[in-house]
């Protein structure tokens, strides 16, 4: 849970491959008070925003907006951005990674967020792929200018989580700030070519 919000929480590593591992994600489930079924999506690093009422695939997109009680959406990662949007009667995830952040996915869900009458005042940002780690080449750096940074070891990298966190002016920003490749309690594609997964999830509180 993430203090602060009304349903809002990210997997680590110890929690397992809440993705892959249906016992992995019962446990988390149950931990957080949330039912085991969440709405996803077929995610495919692009700018499609879906809707989801109920639990299960909702489609190829790589955010979801929910405005139901007991429903809990969520996007997987293992690098890329994850992060939790809410507004007063609604819940988004969005996954950004650096082809989905240049599309406009992150501002193409405060958009239908704001289509849909709900006013976006809050958004979690959790652990993903720092600068720090994040080695890309030209053509990719060119894409996020202001944001291009310098890895550990002295190469190119960009900073997505702080490219994300600017788009969201006006939203409340919390950001959990942990590199997925520094630190072993997050997965990591670029640290271990992992198929695991964490999770950003949030909900609409069925009692509310």
């Amino acid at each position: 849970m993430i203090p602060g919000f009304r349903g809002a929480a990210f997997s680590a590593a110890p929690d397992g491959d809440v993705r892959g591992d249906r016992d992995a994600r019962e446990t988390f489930a149950a931990r957080v008070g949330i039912p085991i079924e969440w709405a996803t999506a077929v995610q495919v690093h692009g700018d499609t925003v879906l809707l989801a009422e109920s639990g299960g695939i909702q489609g190829e997109g790589d955010a979801l907006i929910t405005g139901a009680a007991g429903v809990a959406v969520a996007v997987f990662t293992a690098d890329c951005v994850g992060m939790v949007i809410e507004a007063d009667e609604a819940v988004a995830v969005v996954h950004a990674g650096w082809r989905g952040a240049a599309a406009g996915i992150v501002q193409a869900t405060l958009d239908r967020m704001r289509d849909l009458g709900h006013d976006p005042v809050r958004a979690a940002i959790g652990p993903s792929i720092g600068p720090c780690c994040y080695e890309v080449g030209p053509e990719v750096a060119q894409l996020f200018p202001g944001y291009v940074s310098t890895t550990t070891w002295g190469t190119v990298s960009v900073d997505v989580a702080g490219f994300v966190s600017d788009t969201m002016a006006g939203v409340e920003v919390h950001q959990i700030g942990h590199c997925t490749r520094c630190d072993d309690g997050y997965f990591s594609h670029r640290r271990d070519n992992t198929p695991k997964r964490q999770a950003a999830i949030g909900w609409m509180p069925s009692n509310r």
